[in-house]
């Protein structure tokens, strides 16, 4: 057995079980998201030409700054908080990789006592991702071992590694479950303003001056401030839905990278007595 296959049994350190750098909490990456949606709104209604703020802020209704707009913004930046979280959780998943929990050589077979060390080495993993579970390249690496330890069967480990890559897969997605909701919601915000604001215009109609010369400047103009709410929330959506399927697509990757990680390093090392 080469050297290298006792340093798989090494102690894992901070660096090991931590995916790199002081980890942010996701409340805390969502709070921050608020306050970064409420400076930009105050930046736009500050620096912004009238035009312009009136159709991505609606600056004067007059309940401004509650409005559908600044709602609309909020929740955007929401989304965009829980992408950074996904995008962190990515990255923290992908440097899983580095970490040496398995032999990378050319020619080292585990054998019984490497697996027992590879195993303890991976239950040491101590920090849990986003949803308090570990990362997948130590969960995978420990069923992979247990199931060969009951069974010493090679196919039924690699027939274990497959069903468990479909179920990581599928537990992604349902992270992206509050992402899709407010993808969503935006527009929903947006047709809401749309329709509230045609309900307004039509009460200024009903209750104005018809001979006013500025009456069809008006209404004109309170129906394009509606219709700009369903324009804002189609803009948000679309940036959004890019920005998920970027950052699913980098979930999933290291997702199936670990378990070819696995492949090539464990279950293609098996001894099978």
């Amino acid at each position: 057995m080469p050297d290298n296959a006792g340093d798989v049994g090494r102690p894992a350190t901070k660096a090991d079980s931590g995916g790199g750098g002081r980890r942010w909490g996701r409340s805390l990456i969502l709070f921050l998201s608020v306050l970064a949606a409420v400076a930009v709104i105050w930046a736009m209604q500050a620096l912004l030409p009238v035009p312009w703020a009136v159709a991505l802020l609606d600056v004067r209704q007059t309940t401004f700054p509650f409005t559908v707009q600044t709602v609309q913004w909020v929740v955007f930046f929401l989304g965009l908080g829980e992408l950074l979280v996904r995008a962190r959780e990515a990255a923290a998943e992908r440097a899983q990789l580095r970490q040496g929990y398995l032999p990378e050589d050319e020619t080292t077979v585990l054998q019984a006592p490497d697996l027992r060390r590879i195993y303890a080495r991976a239950r040491e993993v101590r920090t849990p991702g986003a949803t308090g579970e570990k990362r997948f390249l130590p969960r995978l690496i420990h069923r992979v071992v247990i199931q060969f330890q009951t069974s010493k069967s090679v196919d039924q480990a690699n027939a274990l590694l497959n069903s468990s890559l479909e179920l990581y897969l599928h537990e992604i997605d349902l992270r992206y479950t509050l992402i899709r909701y407010v993808i969503w919601a935006i527009p929903a915000l947006g047709f809401l303003g749309t329709v509230l604001g045609i309900a307004l215009a039509l009460d200024y109609a009903g209750n104005a001056d018809m001979q006013d010369p500025q009456f069809l400047h008006n209404l004109t103009e309170r129906l394009a401030v509606a219709f700009n709410t369903t324009l804002v929330a189609l803009c948000m959506s679309t940036v959004l839905v890019l920005v998920q399927h970027i950052v699913q697509a980098r979930e999933e990757r290291a997702l199936n990278e670990s378990g070819q990680y696995c492949l090539d390093n464990l279950i293609n090392r098996l001894f099978e007595d």
